[in-house]
């Protein structure tokens, strides 16, 4: 299939920035929605999103998409789409669902009228009465919108945030979807110092390690789709050797991350080195006010904690005019704060150059962005 319509699936406010992975990809025919990027490809394009989309969470087969007011409807046209052309005979293919501000409201009903058109669609094609749904496994979604039915397959299995190298976690982690997605936002460059002064189970640090070595975060696990039959293990082996060929692990990195918490630590480094990159980040147990990041031009890149984390805000206020109060002996670096502290500019002791707001899980938060100077460029070498 050479025309194949794909999902990526991300948080409220990262649609651009998955968009703009998206087209890194080499995919131009892309559409920006709610907590939606839709774009085209083949049967590559799923091994590559998979692989490469740092900030999505995962990818999707767009199916069909209809109107469907009643359950007469949402039959006919769940049974008109190519279910056989995509699921085997032998697979396993529950079904989910949601409904918003639409008639039909109930998801156990909906998912129940999708499930028993597949089947009709199926045994059309397999001259069958029974599927055993021992095989591969095949997750359909049924998301009812303004009565607009949006059929999906989901080709990534468990999240794109799981990366793979994270065993243990501490409490309340940061995903590494956001965490890629605040390194990118920052537009951090290797070749600069990056500090995370709260750093708890490393994520920020690791995420950046990845960016600034050009590897595909995808490159540590598997996905639903390595089970299909019409995604070849031949093409999945390709987008493998792709990314390793792309890996510049040959750049020197200067990525520093600390914590008071001495256990959040041991988890930052047990993850480094799980990810590969133990060798390349430097974290430490230090309490931000005796955080003193070394360089010029960095950037930091921090997400503090919250008053539901800690349990007491004075503490958090505090530790958080601690920060401004590191950052402000910062005059050449960058520092880029998620935060949903409606006091954060107040506590940091001046104004944000620019805020966006984003979703941590259900938390609305702003990415608070306080700009330094950009580092001067390397003068040119004189012509011959």
């Amino acid at each position: 299939m050479s025309h194949i319509e794909l999902i990526a699936t991300c948080p409220m406010g990262l649609e651009a920035v998955v968009a703009r992975e998206v087209r890194d990809l080499g995919y131009d025919q892309v559409t920006v929605e709610n907590g939606r990027v839709l774009f085209q490809g083949d049967e590559m394009a799923i091994c590559r999103a998979n692989l490469w989309l740092r900030t999505a969470e995962r990818v999707l087969v767009k199916m069909g998409q209809f109107k469907a007011m009643t359950f007469d409807e949402l039959f006919e046209g769940t049974k008109a789409l190519p279910w056989p052309e995509w699921i085997p005979e032998n697979a396993e293919f529950p079904v989910e669902g949601r409904s918003h501000k639409s008639q039909l409201s109930s998801v156990p009903a909906c998912q129940g009228i999708v499930k028993k058109a597949i089947v009709e669609s199926m045994k059309q094609r397999y001259g069958t009465e029974w599927f055993r749904e021992t095989g591969a496994r095949y997750v359909i979604e049924v998301a009812m919108l303004n009565d607009i039915a949006t059929l999906t397959l989901d080709t990534t299995g468990i999240g794109l945030h799981k990366r793979g190298y994270r065993k243990l976690v501490t409490e309340a982690p940061l995903r590494e979807t956001m965490a890629a997605a605040m390194v990118l936002l920052s537009r951090w460059r290797p070749e600069r110092p990056l500090y995370d002064p709260f750093c708890g189970s490393g994520t920020i640090p690791i995420e950046a390690a990845m960016i600034g070595w050009n590897l595909a975060p995808g490159l540590r696990r598997t996905f639903a789709a390595e089970a299909w039959p019409i995604v070849p293990e031949t093409l999945w082996a390709d987008a493998r050797d792709e990314a390793f060929d792309l890996v510049r692990d040959d750049v020197p990195l200067e990525i520093t991350g600390s914590d008071i918490d001495s256990e959040a630590i041991d988890v930052a480094l047990a993850a480094a080195k799980a990810a590969g990159l133990a060798k390349e980040l430097s974290l430490q147990v230090v309490p931000v006010a005796k955080a003193r990041p070394r360089g010029d031009y960095g950037v930091v890149i921090t997400n503090p904690p919250y008053g539901e984390r800690l349990g007491d805000r004075d503490e958090v206020e505090r530790v958080l005019r601690q920060l401004g109060g590191v950052t402000s002996q910062l005059p050449t670096w960058s520092t880029f704060i998620l935060s949903p502290s409606k006091q954060l500019e107040h506590y940091m002791g001046r104004k944000a150059d620019k805020k966006r707001k984003l979703f941590n899980g259900r938390i609305e938060c702003n990415l608070f962005q306080y700009l330094g100077p950009l580092p001067p460029r390397p003068p040119r070498e004189p012509q011959q």
